[in-house]
């Protein structure tokens, strides 16, 4: 995909001011203390990899369209939003009946090449020294990183996709038929094995969100999970495990709160920073989903909302319910805001509480879009629980036994008289006691569509949920037409679109 220049600079200075905005934000200096800000060198490998984390506050790759790839799409969830845009929407997000040209698989696609682009500029500025000390074998590592992941999310919502490993100068270079799945996993694989070995463990608290070694570790597990290759992503979540450097002491109901963005339970969180009339380094992730009211209560768009196969499927008395679940004409703890009721224009009765803001925030700021709140794209409860999962996979119920309470006993909050744990060492009802705590644990967490695919479930479970479109082929989203036309043909559609 070809950037020209003047999207490139805007991208770079974008970046750039992250380095001189509040302690929330981590770049505010050189990595390991080399260089300050104004110490920067013009388009030196230091920019180009902050141009990447400016990527990242992209629609595509933390808005809207990563919404409706990877949570609007499962059972569990639904567009929401107001009558007519489920009228519009719902046949492509809710339906399965897939067009070639709906905008947010196109945003997505776009969004997600563009962050390519910038993370093979620095592979290259990297690859072109020849002397490589630890930091720049450090800044290649991030670069590598964001290109996996990036392949990663494209990988599974297209399936074959063109691999661009190099830098693109002029847009006929970018212009590739698609590769197998194989080979961009194996382009996955190559940058995460980097990423792992020379990303650090952890940053100094002025570089907070900074991708570390447990981040890419965590991103191997899940894609190794995608291909069914249980050893290898226990082996890479137990390195998550093992460095110590996360756990779950923050209590559920405090985990998607703006005061606990950064916790020990953070593994990957896009940044995000908003002062009315001062800076605006945010990203949509909250507005997207936000209260679609009026007056003080108009928090957003209201799209992708808890279905009730969600609501049903919590233990009773599962605390976790009500930090998942913001109920229609209820109060809301712990900030005793009433949300607004159920209308013939917006008919929901659940609204996604994981991405509901302070209304102190909200007052401060002047907003109420929530462009400050965080995206918590993997927390350490998904890694326990992915190690929980690849265990009892290979036959290591006892370890499988131990990572599952781990992740019952922080839900339970002292209280022992629910979410009792769980005993049995029978493998195939230990799958299903792990696979229920994923969707209660990780409920509108973007991960439950991609679940139901690796697990082979998805057409049973659509079919239950009465969403009786759905077939194998919509495990994967039409390629975009307008990228077909660019390509001059190049590029061939999906199978049976």
């Amino acid at each position: 995909m070809k950037m020209n220049i003047s999207t490139y600079i805007s991208a770079t200075l974008l970046a750039l001011l992250v380095l001189s905005s509040c302690s929330k934000d981590f770049l505010d200096r050189k990595p390991l203390g080399q260089l300050k800000e104004d110490e920067l060198p013009a388009g030196s490998l230091e920019g180009q990899v902050l141009a990447i984390y400016a990527g990242l506050r992209s629609e595509g790759t933390s808005g809207l369209p990563y919404l409706g790839v990877h949570n609007m799409r499962s059972d569990d969830a639904e567009i929401g939003s107001s009558i007519g845009d489920e009228a519009g929407s719902a046949p492509n997000t809710d339906n399965f009946q897939y067009t070639t040209n709906f905008w947010l698989w196109g945003n997505y696609w776009t969004d997600h090449y563009k962050l390519i682009a910038l993370t093979n500029i620095a592979i290259e500025t990297a690859d072109s020294i020849v002397n490589k000390d630890d930091l720049t074998m450090s800044l290649e590592a991030e670069a590598k990183f964001f290109r996996a992941w990036a392949y990663f999310n494209l990988v599974r919502a297209f399936g074959e996709v063109p691999k661009i490993d190099f830098r693109v100068r002029e847009q006929k270079e970018g212009i590739l038929p698609k590769s197998p799945i194989a080979d961009i996993y194996a382009l996955i694989d190559a940058d995460l094995e980097y990423a792992t070995q020379y990303l650090p463990l952890n940053w100094e608290a002025r570089y907070i969100g900074r991708i570390t070694k447990g981040a890419a570790f965590a991103v191997q597990a899940k894609s190794f999970l995608a291909r069914q290759q249980y050893a290898k992503a226990l082996a890479a979540s137990r390195m998550v495990i093992n460095s110590e450097q996360y756990n779950l002491n923050v209590p559920y109901n405090q985990i998607f709160r703006e005061s606990s963005e950064n916790s020990k339970e953070s593994v990957f969180e896009i940044q995000a920073y908003y002062e009315q009339g001062q800076t605006n380094l945010g990203i949509t992730y909250a507005s997207r989903q936000g209260v679609r009211g009026s007056g003080d209560m108009n928090l957003g768009w209201g799209w992708n909302v808890p279905h009730e196969r969600l609501a049903q499927a919590f233990e009773e008395g599962d605390p976790r319910k009500d930090e998942t679940l913001l109920y229609a004409g209820r109060e809301n703890t712990p900030y005793g805001e009433q949300i607004p009721s159920i209308s013939a224009d917006v008919p929901r009765p659940y609204w996604n509480k994981k991405a509901y803001t302070d209304p102190a925030i909200r007052l401060r700021t002047g907003s109420l879009g929530g462009d400050w709140f965080n995206f918590r794209v993997i927390r350490y409860a998904d890694v326990v629980l992915m190690a929980a999962e690849a265990a009892n996979e290979v036959g290591e119920r006892t370890d499988a036994l131990k990572y599952l309470e781990m992740v019952r006993k922080r839900a339970r909050g002292g209280n022992n008289s629910i979410l009792p744990e769980v005993t049995t060492t029978d493998q195939q009802k230990l799958r299903l006691a792990i696979r229920h705590e994923r969707q209660v644990e990780l409920g509108m967490e973007n991960e439950r569509f991609f679940d139901l695919i690796r697990w082979n479930i998805d057409v049973e479970t659509f079919k239950e949920a009465g969403k009786i479109n759905y077939q194998i082929r919509n495990r994967f989203l039409p390629i975009p037409q307008n990228e077909i036309d660019r390509s001059g043909g190049i590029l061939i559609q999906n199978p049976n679109y």
